[in-house]
């Protein structure tokens, strides 16, 4: 059942007992993050992928192959699946050597395959050495390496990573990120990772899918996602925090712009047609899109938006700055972060006045959704 360079598709929906309205869609050699907060449905879909859950109701596929449909009665077991499958906490069993680890795995190999292959994936993850010693006698990072040798040698058809990095420390974690993404290259098979840590996701995944009560926000990459959330449940979800209130006033369609009522700014961001004008809309710009510097540089012809704000609060974090500024006309509040260089560069401190240029094609009109209103 294996389905190597295949695509991997999910579609399930059900009421209880867990809701779960959910899209999921992998390439073979790719690695989809299912990103949300806990109770999401993260390590309740992964666990549907393995065969471990059943759904109600969807349909999963693994190239050719269906794994589960509803309708034609089919729901193939986690063997019949091949899927390699790395829990949060590694279940590796605690009286036996790496080696012996990964070797438990094999049972489908004849005995006198199952070592050296068991070997061959220790190397592969860095661990050869370590063959002998108890999950007892490793680190975090080595246990976590054993788990995906164990996952890796039953040559899956998908691999699952539930929170592969919630047991070590920051330092281990930057390392094995290096580890995965090495070996994520090498992979022709689906790679699909739950976490709640969105720089994790950013770092490592081709596609990010956003989750909230069981439903699927928006799927897509992950610069995507970040700097288009379709509405503002999954722009929250990334961390955008400056969401305002806007007008549609016209649209330039020769220039590719509308033109937004903002307080009693008017500000351009790319072309959205499909709004008339008159239309009440909710409108968000990422950190990125505030520029500090662009005026004492000349930058204006490039953006439309120049904005005189207010500095309100100015805390620093090590060699970042977090501030708000009000933007004046009534516009609302920016939550912007600056190196603490650039802070004192310009000398901002609350209480001060200056122009920020908002970049035109970083301002995003959101859509309207159930869970907005």
């Amino acid at each position: 059942m294996a389905c190597p360079n295949s695509d991997f598709s999910l579609s399930i929906r059900q009421r209880t007992p867990v809701q779960l309205d959910a899209e999921l869609h992998c390439k073979g050699g790719e690695l989809l993050a299912l990103f949300g907060p806990s109770g999401s449905g993260k390590s309740t879909l992964l666990r549907m992928i393995a065969g471990l859950s059943r759904p109600a109701a969807g349909r999963i596929d693994c190239g050719a192959a269906c794994w589960f449909d509803h309708l034609k009665g089919i729901h193939l077991s986690p063997q019949q699946r091949s899927v390699g499958y790395v829990p949060q906490h590694y279940g590796l069993f605690p009286h036996m050597s790496a080696i012996n680890n990964v070797m438990a795995g094999l049972s489908h190999l004849s005995p006198g395959q199952r070592e050296p292959q068991a070997r061959a994936w220790l190397a592969r993850v860095h661990l050869e050495e370590l063959a002998a010693r108890r999950p007892a006698e490793l680190s975090g990072g080595e246990q976590q390496r054993v788990a995906i040798a164990r996952a890796l040698a039953r040559d899956p058809a998908i691999l699952l990573l539930d929170e592969p990095f919630s047991a070590v420390d920051r330092a281990t974690s930057e390392t094995l990120y290096l580890e995965l993404a090495e070996l994520k290259r090498q992979l022709a098979i689906p790679v699909i990772m739950v976490t709640h840590d969105l720089n994790e996701a950013l770092l490592l995944a081709n596609r990010i899918a956003l989750l909230a009560g069981g439903r699927t926000l928006q799927s897509g990459p992950p610069d995507e996602v970040i700097a288009r959330p379709v509405n503002e449940a999954a722009a929250r979800q990334v961390g955008i925090r400056n969401i305002f209130d806007g007008e549609i006033l016209r649209h330039d369609r020769q220039a590719a712009l509308t033109w937004l009522q903002a307080g009693d700014k008017a500000l351009a961001c790319p072309l959205a047609a499909e709004l008339a004008p008159g239309a009440r809309v909710r409108w968000m710009v990422p950190n990125s899109g505030v520029r500090f510097r662009a005026i004492a540089r000349g930058d204006l012809p490039a953006s439309h938006n120049c904005v005189r704000v207010t500095v309100q609060s100015l805390l620093t974090l090590g060699d970042e700055s977090r501030m708000t500024v009000a933007m004046d006309g009534g516009a609302g509040t920016l939550h912007v972060q600056l190196p603490v260089r650039l802070v004192d560069e310009l000398r901002l401190e609350p209480g001060k006045t200056t122009d920020v240029v908002l970049r035109t094609d970083s301002l995003h009109i959101l859509q309207a959704a159930p869970c907005d209103t």
